[in-house]
């Protein structure tokens, strides 16, 4: 498999307000890359986000804006790119409503949601929280809300789900994302 992992943390309750970014790509079945960056987001932080990921203004404020980082991974949101995220709702809208913030282009590129796919391939799973499944299916996972360790792990669970149940069980939850 050939796909890209992202995770994004938020400052505020708004999904325009990026805060952290992490992608991890995968190639052949490995991961190949990682790049993660924190962002600042020019808005002020809640402290409920705070609380989550552990990321304070003072820690953005040298930190690039969005519109900065763009160039470096658009390359990485084109229509025949897999993306995918842990919760991809969150991660897509949060990158959909940063773009349209600063009026950037919207890409459309392929999407898979591993909370998706992993209520389907393990129904009896107690919850399919990230850290959760990453328990269960012994997955190694430092840090939850920290956006590199959570992008790393979202790779490895859909690594181990094509392993274990094959291209043909994933398909049916590949979308384009527009």
């Amino acid at each position: 498999m050939n796909f890209v992992a992202i995770d994004f943390e938020t400052a505020a309750s708004k999904r325009a307000s990026a805060c952290s970014l992490a992608l991890t790509v995968v190639r052949n079945n490995e991961i190949a890359s990682e790049f993660y960056t924190l962002i600042n987001p020019e808005v002020p932080f809640n402290w409920r986000n705070i609380k989550v990921h552990g990321i304070h203004e003072r820690d953005v404020a040298d930190a690039p804006t969005f519109p900065e980082i763009w160039p470096k991974i658009k390359a990485f949101f084109t229509p025949d790119q897999l993306v995918v995220a842990h919760n991809a709702t969150f991660d897509n809208s949060v990158l959909k409503k940063t773009l349209e913030r600063y009026h950037i282009p919207q890409p459309h590129y392929l999407t898979l949601d591993t909370l998706k796919v992993t209520r389907k391939l393990f129904p009896d799973f107690a919850d399919h929280k990230l850290n959760t499944v990453c328990e269960n299916l012994e997955i190694e996972l430092n840090h939850h809300h920290n956006a590199l360790d959570d992008s790393l792990a979202c790779a490895n669970i859909l690594c181990y789900e094509q392993r274990e149940f094959g291209d043909a069980k994933l398909k049916p939850f590949v979308k384009v994302f527009k």
